[in-house]
């Protein structure tokens, strides 16, 4: 299990906390889905993804972008997309590369090696399983020390 200092838990918190869902989560899908064709096989009833043209104004990309980061804010992925339906977690890995980059891209200068680091210790492979979080805060920094490993 990853230790995270109190200052890595402020950093992600804030950057969460400040978040636009609807404007990050499906720039950080549409990115995933368009860097690395291979992840649309899941997609399969989203429509046409033949290029990022068509990818990045789709409303059901869009739409399951915005419901992913809500799923890791209450962190309720895991089940779903690990068991039933079996979602290579690499993809997860590389989502979450996508979600750093559409992160950094926003906050700019802002973006800091400190926030570097502490985004991308969390942001390496999606949870199978959340237990024992209690807030919404917790259920979210407890999925980032599961997906460090």
């Amino acid at each position: 299990m990853v230790e995270w200092t109190d200052q890595e838990r402020s950093i992600l918190n804030a950057i969460f906390s400040s978040l636009d869902y609807e404007d990050v989560g499906p720039k950080a899908l549409s990115r995933c889905l368009i860097v690395y064709p291979w992840t649309q096989r899941y997609f399969a009833g989203f429509g046409n993804l033949y290029n990022p043209e068509a990818i990045k104004p789709n409303p059901n990309i869009a739409n399951h972008g915005i419901k992913v980061l809500h799923g890791l804010d209450r962190a309720e992925l895991s089940v779903l997309h690990s068991e039933k339906l079996h979602v290579d977690p690499d993809n997860f890995k590389l989502l979450s590369d996508c979600l750093t980059i559409v992160i950094a891209t926003k906050m700019g200068n802002a973006f800091t090696g400190v926030i570097q680091a502490a985004s991308r210790s969390s942001c390496s492979v999606l949870p199978r399983t959340f237990h024992g979080a209690r807030t919404s805060v917790e259920k979210r920094l407890r999925s980032f020390e599961i997906m460090a490993h």
